[in-house]
């Protein structure tokens, strides 16, 4: 006689609601991207691997499941930068609950000097929009960005609204590429970002909304964008672009990570 009864356990439950929340956010990570399509088609075959071992089929069961012992190296090849996110994801939440660290334990002064050089980069970037001068900063927070700071040429100077807007003047040799600020100073400019894969991008965007965007997928980063042609303000963050914005939503951004 068939037993018609499947005998589900509390560990079952919560081994399907794990599995989903990984695929759920492996999903977000390489929505709109290249890799999607990619993801999709290994999700199928894993699918089919899962049907196959059901109904006991032996041959096929065991050149699929060769496939994905393969196959794991590959994913991470293909989805270093996805792979990479996610670990950053999981590590900036860490951080972010932890209850005691040193910037908690001198908070006051970090706020402090942070103030000062916000106002600084705010109306810095301001008065670059107002002459249509193009500019890509990057706000290092949990990660200091060292693989890029080494990528330009390292200033590491005290951060001030003259600075920025001489580095990003049409003719200065370092206005190409991009200003990495970590540790409320200017480490480097003229570094080179990675340039976002999204297809959903808008063509009207340039390389460098592309390369904040970019930059924004694969770290913590805050990424400040001012458009040469249309003297527009911007700001990326999490691999988001969120355009247009104001002197003042631009501060009050700044101001609300550093809290």
């Amino acid at each position: 006689m068939i037993n018609l009864f499947i005998h589900i356990r509390f560990l079952d439950i919560i081994d399907i609601l794990l599995v989903t929340i990984i695929f759920y956010e492996i999903y977000k990570l390489v929505k709109g991207t290249v890799a999607f399509n990619i993801f999709m088609g290994i999700f199928i075959i894993f699918v089919v691997w899962l049907v196959v071992k059901s109904l006991k089929m032996e041959l096929l069961g065991s050149i699929l499941g060769q496939v994905f012992g393969v196959g794991v190296i590959a994913i991470i090849i293909v989805f270093q930068q996805e792979v990479r996110r996610f670990l950053l994801l999981l590590g900036s939440r860490y951080r972010a609950n932890r209850q005691f660290s040193l910037e908690n334990l001198f908070s006051n002064q970090f706020k402090l000097a942070s103030e000062a050089s916000m106002h600084a980069i705010v109306d810095a970037c301001q008065q670059m929009s107002e002459n249509r001068v193009g500019a890509l900063i990057v706000l290092a927070r949990e990660s200091e960005l060292r693989e890029y700071v080494e990528t330009g040429e390292i200033i590491d100077a005290e951060i001030s609204s003259e600075l920025i807007k001489s580095i990003f003047f049409k003719n200065s040799p370092l206005h190409d590429g991009a200003m990495i600020i970590s540790l409320n100073r200017i480490k480097a400019a003229r570094c080179i970002l990675p340039v976002s894969q999204k297809l959903e991008i808008s063509p009207v965007l340039g390389l460098r909304h592309r390369a904040a965007i970019g930059v924004s997928e694969q770290t913590d980063a805050y990424v400040i964008v001012v458009s040469e042609e249309t003297g527009r303000i911007s700001m990326s963050s999490g691999g988001e672009l969120n355009e247009d914005i104001s002197k003042d939503e631009l501060f009050k951004i700044l101001e609300t990570s550093h809290k």
